[in-house]
């Protein structure tokens, strides 16, 4: 009987789905991903509301979940953060044959903070959001940080023993943005503008400590954060402050509010990470095979 590897994983949203299109890609499940997306996307709009339940949550959670059979994907529920506090069906684990010859397997384990589980070392992989790297363990330093690939150098090993080991390629970008008022004429919204400014820059609080990390503690002097007033949309804060920072995807929300869009600050994206004090050899090895023809923000870590 071989080993079976556990690894963290997101258990709704983007990053899941990101992470199972990359199973998908590297070991023969093709349908997987279309099963756990299709499933999670229909329950996401039956919980906002967009589409009526022919039965009730518990009845559609035991025909989704297959729990006699690892191999076939198993959802749990949790609380939903919308008024009511809704019950809403998410991803729980799967368990993945891996065709190496030696029966070893993979489980990937649903988990609310999968960053966090490796940092407490109940894994030796997870899959999260470089965004919480970010936020929790880089070092502030005066230079800016520009790249996933430049994470690692920022990551104090007394801190913590996980690192990222490549990022996945959904990219979104924490984005600079200004009204044309405070944007300077036929120049560019840029680390160099901010390096001259001095004045309010519109930020979500979560993001402070990763929009000092990216720009560098240097280039804020002088800068003072703002918040969105809760429930304010933030790319309308971010037009009553006249500069800010926020995840784009189009830009066109934040256009819709007189605003202009910016240098690409940093890229938010899924990262494979590995807790480098619980790499065994077979740990190793499905690394190596998730990383394998990875996208250029791969880093050189040893197999």
């Amino acid at each position: 009987m071989g080993e079976t590897i556990p690894i963290a994983v997101p258990r709704k949203g983007r990053p899941l789905e990101c992470v199972l299109d990359r199973i998908a890609a590297r070991l023969d499940v093709p349908t997987l991903a279309d099963d756990v997306t299709s499933t999670l996307r229909h329950e996401k709009a039956l919980t906002k509301g967009r589409l009526d339940a022919e039965e009730d949550v518990y009845h559609r959670l035991a025909a989704y979940s297959a729990v006699d059979d690892p191999t076939e994907p198993e959802y749990t529920l949790l609380r939903d953060d919308r008024a009511g506090k809704p019950r809403r069906i998410v991803f729980d684990s799967v368990t993945i044959p891996l065709e190496d010859g030696n029966g070893t397997e993979i489980q990937l384990v649903g988990r609310e903070e999968p960053f966090r589980a490796l940092r407490t070392h109940e894994f030796a992989l997870g899959f999260d959001s470089a965004d919480l790297v970010l936020e929790e363990v880089v070092e502030l330093r005066p230079e800016p940080l520009n790249r996933i690939a430049d994470v690692n150098a920022r990551i104090n090993p007394v801190d913590t023993d996980v690192r990222v080991v490549t990022g996945l390629g959904d990219t979104v970008y924490h984005t600079l943005m200004a009204t044309p008022e405070t944007a300077p004429q036929q120049a560019a919204i840029d680390r160099d503008f901010l390096e001259e400014y001095e004045g309010p820059l519109c930020i979500e609080p979560r993001y402070e400590r990763l929009v000092q990390a990216v720009l560098g503690t240097k280039t804020l002097d002088g800068v003072d954060f703002r918040y969105p007033a809760e429930g304010r949309e933030e790319e309308a804060a971010i037009a009553d402050a006249g500069l800010g920072v926020y995840l784009t995807v189009t830009g066109s929300t934040a256009r819709e509010h007189g605003l202009v869009l910016g240098e690409q600050l940093f890229p938010s994206e899924t990262v494979l990470l590995e807790n480098d004090s619980e790499v065994t050899d077979a740990v190793a090895a499905v690394r190596s095979a998730l990383a394998n023809g990875a996208p250029e923000t791969e880093l050189a870590l040893p197999n």
